[in-house]
């Protein structure tokens, strides 16, 4: 299986750190230096998630030079805060770029959706033998479910906008997919959530306000993510190599969510890696699932991907899942 070509969405308006600052109440300094953001995209009133995807599927499509008849299954990572609740979006996007004849499937990890959404592929290709080209897609905006107030939440600050997508054939020049290693861990659970709006507890009236991403217990996992997080990132990356038959001193890149600008460089200390070999995505904050789509595009474009260029890339999402990919680039890359 292999990434033929990556498309990316931004929406044109931005956010500054100085505004986050104000917002949060907090000192501009931390926000640049601690939280890692500088800038992030926000939504217009037409970025919407699924058009959003649309938006960077047609890209993607665009740069390998495929019609949208051309796609027979589409995996949209639409996030679940979308244009319309309890609503699939594969269709839609099929609909939109004229993919006729194509199955699908709606997935959610949160921000690992990927991982998960490339593990699914690898296994439609596998069984699908009439299956050549694959879609997925995403588009992205928790940026709307942010309290800047609720200090408990700072980890979440940097939710933006945005859309990416992946065109994936069986064969043919890109990125080659070596391996995948997934994680998760249940003690998180329940931690991050909107707490209104579901069957638990409807939405009414009185708790409009509450529809917002909170913590259910900050001090608990603040504790286990600092035990926890680095080791995951660290051990489910080296898993995904040793499928591939590499370890870290071998890899040349990798794509990483955006994060705290200390857990960044130490999830790249603990690999061996310089900071040359990764891009932060200070000026973009985290589009959530679509960050290591972005950060691939980001470095295609910087010339850091070459042929034989082995690639990891990693993400989690809130739940917890962690999952990681290794890729080598054999031939063109299209974005």
């Amino acid at each position: 299986m292999v990434v033929r070509s990556l498309g990316i969405y931004l929406p044109e308006g931005r956010v500054s750190a100085e505004e986050i600052a104000l917002w949060a109440r907090l000192p501009a300094e931390v926000v640049r230096e601690k939280l890692g953001i500088l800038e992030k995209p926000v939504p217009g009133p037409e970025d919407h998630p699924a058009d959003m995807a649309l938006w960077a599927a047609q890209a993607a499509l665009k740069a390998a030079g495929m019609p949208g008849e051309a796609i027979d299954w589409v995996i949209s990572i639409v996030e679940e805060h979308k244009d319309y609740p309890v609503w699939a979006t594969a269709p839609y996007l099929a609909l939109g770029l004229g993919a006729s004849r194509a199955k699908g499937l709606d997935l959610n990890q949160k921000c690992a959706s990927l991982m998960g959404a490339l593990e699914v592929a690898r296994g439609l290709f596998t069984t699908r033998k009439e299956a050549q080209v694959i879609l997925v897609a995403g588009g992205y905006r928790n940026g709307d479910l942010v309290d800047y107030r609720d200090p408990n939440t700072r980890f979440l600050y940097d939710l933006a906008a945005g859309g990416g997508a992946v065109v994936l054939t069986r064969e043919g020049p890109g990125l080659r997919l070596l391996g995948l290693a997934h994680r998760m861990d249940s003690t998180l659970a329940l931690m991050v959530k909107v707490p209104v709006g579901g069957t638990r507890n409807p939405l009414n009236p009185g708790n409009l306000s509450e529809f917002r991403l909170r913590v259910e217990n900050p001090q608990t996992m603040k504790d286990r993510l600092d035990a926890t997080s680095i080791p995951n990132f660290v051990e489910t990356i080296q898993e995904a190599l040793a499928e591939a038959g590499y370890t870290e001193a071998d890899l040349d890149y990798l794509a990483l969510l955006h994060m705290k600008r200390s857990a960044h460089r130490a999830v790249l200390e603990s690999l061996g890696l310089r900071e040359e070999q990764s891009l932060y995505l200070e000026r973009f904050g985290h589009l959530g699932q679509l960050d290591p789509i972005l950060s691939l595009k980001l470095a295609w474009d910087k010339g850091l991907l070459r042929e034989r260029s082995l690639v990891a890339l990693a993400a989690a999402g809130v739940g917890y899942f962690y999952g990681a990919a290794v890729l080598r680039l054999e031939g063109r890359l299209y974005a």
